[in-house]
């Protein structure tokens, strides 16, 4: 054999083995790791609320951060979902997750403030992440925040532009500071097109009932009266009842709903996809899986991160066509928040 040959085998060899290592992401464990092989593959484990994946708002907006981090990162994933509204049942999905070997553990939802607190002490070498809730510090615990606010003061500029009769509701799915926040985003953006438009506000339930993220009958009624006393533009911060809110747009006809957390419009049916001027969206998604990159690379600690429109935490859905001739108002509104000229109020 050849000289040329040989060396043209060895680098043929070499190739096909720094593309096997590169197929797989390994990262460092800690020092005190006894396996031997100083590597570990990256387990995440995610838990959503009751309505888990197919709520078409914020649990699939999630969801979609851990699908795109398995594609991205090959990263393995465990999911569960609260089988109750309460503390021991979160505490329960969490606990399955950590002693199954997840790490990081993702819990969707400020509602699992309590169980994380809890949970995260048991599993002091787990690192916890929680969207929406800031109360739990602790080394191991960090913090996705999002500002809500930005966001919805974007679409809010929409509805006071696509008005016709200076009247626009909002609906909440429960009366939390959360969503407060929501509310607050949505009535400043109205209001800085014209501040003689009227903004409704109903709630469709009050804690401890926190029922009205998952109840699209009390969503399409609180619209209904919305579209009743005059209102022609809705936007619908309440989860999974949002739905509710789209069909009673669509029943009612020349109105326009508003979607939260995910582009709706996307997944809307046919029925009611024409009447969805945009969502907010609240880019979840990319909170997850910057997380879990996050990790991949090392950062292990906990703290706060938050997602604004300038690291493209929130912003808006742009897929109707019929948002065109808004587009133009939303854009200098967006760019006025992000030069510092306007700071959108939290409640």
């Amino acid at each position: 054999m050849s000289r040329r040959t040989t060396v043209g085998l060895f680098a043929a060899a070499l190739t096909a083995l720094m593309t096997t290592a590169c197929s797989t992401v390994m990262v460092p464990v800690s020092p005190g790791d006894s396996s031997g092989l100083g590597r570990e593959t990256v387990r995440v484990g995610i838990a959503y609320d009751s309505a888990g994946r197919g709520d078409k708002s914020f649990n699939d907006a999630a969801a979609a951060g851990i699908d795109r981090a398995k594609q991205e990162l090959l990263v393995e994933a465990a999911e569960a979902k609260t089988q109750a509204e309460t503390d021991e049942a979160r505490e329960a999905a969490l606990r399955g997750l950590a002693t199954g070997g997840s790490n990081p553990v993702i819990a969707v939802g400020f509602l699992y403030a309590g169980a994380i607190g809890t949970v995260a002490k048991e599993f002091p070498d787990t690192l916890f992440a929680i969207i929406d809730d800031d109360s739990v510090t602790a080394d191991n615990v960090v913090s996705l925040l999002f500002s809500e606010e930005q966001g919805s003061y974007l679409v809010g500029v929409a509805a006071a532009l696509a008005t016709r009769r200076n009247r626009v509701g909002f609906v909440g799915g429960v009366d939390v500071a959360l969503i407060h926040k929501f509310e607050a985003g949505y009535v400043a953006g109205v209001h800085s097109v014209d501040p003689g438009i009227r903004v409704d506000v109903r709630y469709l339930t009050k804690p401890p009932d926190f029922g009205g993220f998952g109840a699209p009958a009390k969503g399409k009624t609180a619209a209904a009266r919305l579209i009743a006393d005059g209102a022609d533009v809705v936007y619908a911060a309440a989860g999974g009842s949002g739905t509710g809110v789209f069909d009673a747009v669509a029943a009612a006809g020349n109105t326009w709903a508003i979607g939260v957390d995910s582009d709706q419009y996307a997944t809307a049916s046919e029925a009611v996809r024409p009447r969805i001027l945009t969502s907010m969206l609240k880019r979840v998604d990319n909170g997850v899986f910057q997380e879990i990159q996050a990790f991949v690379k090392g950062d292990r600690a906990g703290g706060k991160k938050r997602y604004d429109l300038k690291v493209d935490g929130v912003g808006y859905a742009t897929s109707n066509s019929k948002l065109g001739p808004y587009r133009s108002g939303m854009d200098k509104a967006r760019y006025r928040v992000l030069a510092g000229a306007v700071k959108v109020p939290v409640s």
